[in-house]
């Protein structure tokens, strides 16, 4: 094996998968270090409900065959109501996705080092050289990438990681079998990805059914163990309860059973990034954080970040005479605000909102919805102000006050 490269990349999921693709395309010799076994991957990491839209498919020329169903619909769910969208989608089999991004990097000249765990950075004058894991292994790069989501031991070591304990999110997932799909009362959601807000199934998140073809889907919920979080849980309840007691009360789930072998745990950090990047460095996928805050979508935004790291180290690489500095490494975080996620900051500010409202104003939010056209909530999406005012009430008023005193440091007067 090589000891030195182009670019060493520590971690396979999509970021660090996707990364390496477009480095190995571009004739880079690049290494990818994981820290699980080649024969088991991705069982300790096959974390993700992987749903995604044709727009990431396309972009990054992702095959069918690791799809389990296309979805024709986005629903979203309060504890009375509901809101549907027509929106085409893909729920993913995310092993089968990972695999994906490994074989066709490594045909495109990337090497994998399986069983690697990564355990800090080389540091030769006050920067980065390469990596050490598996306690006394090394190798060595131009460029060093850490992909390895939120234990990142290297942007940690670097002082460019930022994750904060209290915007960490934690999710369980199961995939179910006998689930009843068109159940009389709900909606519909056969070809469908639904999202439920209702703080008895998820208190301060929302929880999730993505259908997978004929009576079988997966089921989960997620959320932050935060004040949104602990204003409506129930003592004792761990997330495992919550979605035990989903599972119990909720009509379509009556006969439905569980596959073995399909659960799933996992886990993000919502917050606005820190610092990405440092000499020689970068730190990418939910290693910095990238996942979307409002809807929990980390598949394209991580397969994103991987594509403008690579980007960055493109435009030094490619000049011989180009030092991978801090400064000539600047146009990562350029392009991951720019393209990445441009308005991160009103999507974090807006979930934060989101998830204080209680589960009558969820009822009255699917309402606004359904009577609202899509440009509005297209706009809304995207973080419009004045698409957002539309979905607001003259009884969110008190709500606004609290928001806005405990978010935005405002001393308002009522």
């Amino acid at each position: 094996m090589n000891e030195r490269y182009d670019v060493v990349i520590a971690g396979a999921g999509p970021a660090g998968g996707q990364c390496a693709r477009d480095l190995a395309t571009r004739g880079y010799d690049v290494v990818v270090l994981e820290t699980e076994p080649e024969d088991e991957f991705p069982r300790q990491s096959n974390k993700s409900t992987a749903g995604t839209f044709p727009s990431m498919m396309a972009s990054f020329g992702i095959p069918d065959d690791v799809v389990m169903q296309y979805t024709d619909s986005v629903v979203l769910e309060s504890p009375t109501d509901h809101y549907v969208r027509e929106q085409p989608g893909a729920v993913l089999e995310f092993a089968d996705f990972k695999r994906f991004l490994v074989e066709d990097s490594r045909e495109n000249g990337a090497e994998y080092r399986f069983g690697a765990r990564v355990t800090g950075p080389i540091m030769e004058n006050g920067e980065i050289v390469g990596v050490q894991y598996n306690g006394d292994e090394e190798v060595y790069g131009d460029i060093v990438i850490d992909a390895t989501g939120p234990s990142a031991p290297i942007a940690k070591e670097l002082g460019v990681s930022d994750l904060q304990r209290e915007n960490h999110a934690i999710g369980i997932e199961y995939e179910l079998e006998g689930i009843d799909i068109d159940r009389p009362g709900f909606a519909d959601l056969h070809d469908a990805m639904m999202l439920r807000l209702d703080h008895d199934i998820a208190p301060g998140g929302y929880s999730w059914i993505f259908h997978t073809g004929e009576d079988t889907a997966k089921v989960g919920l997620c959320y932050i163990q935060n004040g949104h979080h602990q204003r409506y849980a129930k003592d004792s309840y761990t997330i495992d309860d919550y979605l035990e007691h989903w599972l119990e009360t909720d009509p379509r789930f009556a006969d439905a059973e569980r596959i073995e072998g399909k659960q799933h745990r996992g886990s993000a950090h919502i917050q606005m990034p820190g610092k990405m990047h440092a000499d020689r460095f970068m730190a990418i996928g939910d290693t910095v954080p990238t996942v979307d805050p409002l809807w929990g979508e980390g598949i394209n935004k991580c397969m994103q970040s991987g594509r403008m790291a690579a980007a960055a180290a493109d435009s030094c690489l490619k000049h011989g005479d180009l030092e991978p500095s801090a400064e000539n490494l600047e146009v990562y975080e350029t392009l991951w605000h720019r393209e990445v996620a441009p308005n991160m900051r009103s999507r974090l500010l807006m979930t934060k909102l989101l998830y204080l409202a209680g589960n009558e104003r969820y009822d009255q939010l699917m309402a606004d919805l359904n009577r609202l056209d899509d440009e509005t909530l297209a706009k809304a999406n995207k973080g419009n102000v004045r698409a957002i005012m539309r979905l607001l009430e003259p009884g969110d008023l008190p709500m606004l006050a609290t928001f806005a005193k405990r978010e935005l440091d405002l001393d308002l007067p009522f």
